[in-house]
């Protein structure tokens, strides 16, 4: 380990893999620390066409490619009575645009590709602390894993905190991470050989198949195996392993309950234990301050209904390398990279956790407690601020300035009554199109839009003048 770094990425997961890998290849100085040892296990492994520029900017999208996961045509949902497909195909025309991937392989990509574009990776180490100074970080102090006696402390200029649900800064130090009301969900998930492929959507798709109190993912995957998961209400799920003995009792019981996942796990063999996460939806305070930023699952987490946490991740790496880099070669200040960097990340987030309680309300078994959970009441719409945070997405309203009800005009456009199409995801595609990101003069946020070239950063538009 170095005693000093200019950049400190903390976690080595593709939101710090991705941030790493594009200031290496802008030619700063990187440290990134990793507390495994990859390739180690992680769950979220359907992956959004959105990755797919990120990840081919970062110069990695072939190796992907290369690598054999099961390529995903898009999703199917079987939601109560209804059915519903996403296709991705037509998102490119050169083939596959995402993936089912082994997390553990993927990341594992990603991460060695960030060290071969520079990046001085150190796994098996864990940060135990980032140290400030007149509140701004200067230092971590780190920890050998396996061997606590390989200590010491690093310094830095800056430092990007991508240590996933942990949150070192947010959640263990400044203590400041606020979980939503809704989604207060808990997922519990195994794998399967054997399992019966879909026998309708687009090849490779995921299923969502609801159920009366929750609802599955089914994955396919390269290696033969099958993702299969449960998301419940976590008192639900509480009161059901209290009454049927066990985790496995719960999720067994509820496949009975759900014929379109019984049908493909008929005759299947479950090859893994189970595996439970909880509490699936939270956002820090603030996504940075002086010296820092908070990337991926370190800033916020959410339902994974939509499949949108590598998408959070690899964006919100992206993001924070764009800023930073503006900031190291001295074309933007500190202070306005930050609010562009607050506002664009918060914006992507909000817009999908409005989506995805879009869809969960859409649910026509109203009389069902877990999918009235799940609705943004609406005192926390009114604090999402909708109409910023939907003003690059929603096409179709003429002006947003005089909408008299912001929300009724956006589940409107997400439940497709503009296109009369009834499914609530006939529009999930244009929350992905690049065009509606700021990343031309017209979409500006704070005067800054993002550029590719000839360096990753922010320009400022023609018109507006620095602070």
């Amino acid at each position: 380990m170095r005693e000093s770094t200019q950049i400190l990425v903390i976690g080595g997961g593709p939101a710090g893999s991705t941030a790493a890998g594009l200031l290496a290849k802008e030619g700063f100085e990187v440290t990134l620390v990793e507390r495994e040892k990859f390739p180690r296990y992680h769950i979220g492994e359907s992956i959004l066409p959105s990755c797919r520029p990120i990840l081919e900017h970062l110069g990695v999208w072939d190796k992907v490619n290369r690598h054999g996961f099961q390529p995903k045509g898009g999703a199917y949902f079987f939601w109560g009575p209804e059915e519903w497909e996403v296709n991705f195909n037509g998102l490119g025309a050169d083939g596959t645009n995402a993936w089912q991937v082994v997390r553990s392989e993927f990341d594992e990509i990603l991460l060695r590709h960030a060290a071969e574009l520079g990046v001085t990776v150190v796994e098996e180490t864990t940060v135990k602390e980032v140290h400030f100074e007149d509140g701004r970080p200067v230092a971590a102090s780190w920890a050998g894993t396996k061997d606590p006696s390989r200590s010491g402390r690093i310094s830095f200029d800056y430092v990007i905190d991508a240590s996933g649900r942990t949150g070192l800064i947010a959640a263990r130090q400044q203590k400041n991470r606020t979980y939503h009301e809704v989604f207060q969900n808990v997922a519990a998930w195994t794998y399967w050989k054997g399992v019966k492929r879909l026998d309708r959507g687009p090849d490779g798709a995921i299923a969502v198949c609801s159920a009366p109190d929750g609802w599955f993912w089914v994955i396919p995957l390269h290696d033969g195996t099958t993702s299969v998961g449960l998301v419940t209400g976590r008192d639900i799920f509480n009161e059901k392993k209290r009454l049927q003995g066990g985790i496995q009792e719960v999720y067994d019981k509820v496949i009975t309950e759900c014929p379109q996942v019984a049908g493909m796990l008929e005759g299947a063999e479950q090859v893994a234990g189970m595996k439970v996460e909880q509490d699936y939806s939270y956002t820090a305070d603030a996504f940075c301050g002086p010296g820092y930023l908070l990337s991926g699952d370190a800033a916020c987490f959410l339902d994974p209904l939509l499949s949108t946490g590598v998408h959070l991740a690899t964006y919100s790496g992206m993001l924070s390398a764009a800023a930073l880099g503006s900031v190291l070669r001295g074309e933007v200040e500190e202070d306005e990279a930050w609010d562009f960097y607050q506002t664009v990340y918060r914006h992507a987030y909000e817009r999908l956790l409005v989506l995805v309680s879009v869809f969960y309300e859409s649910y026509r078994g109203k009389e069902h407690h877990f999918y009235n959970a799940q609705r943004l009441t609406q005192s926390q719409r009114d604090s999402l601020n909708l109409q910023e945070a939907f003003n690059r997405i929603v096409t179709g309203i003429a002006d947003m300035d005089d909408a008299q009800d912001v929300y009724a005009s956006v589940h409107a456009h997400l439940n497709g009554a503009e296109s009369g199409d009834p499914n609530p995801l006939a529009n999930l595609n244009k929350v992905h199109e690049q065009k509606q990101a700021p990343m031309n003069p017209a979409n500006a946020v704070g005067g800054l839009y993002l550029t590719f070239g000839p360096k990753l950063g922010l320009r400022r538009a023609e018109g507006t003048q620095g602070r």
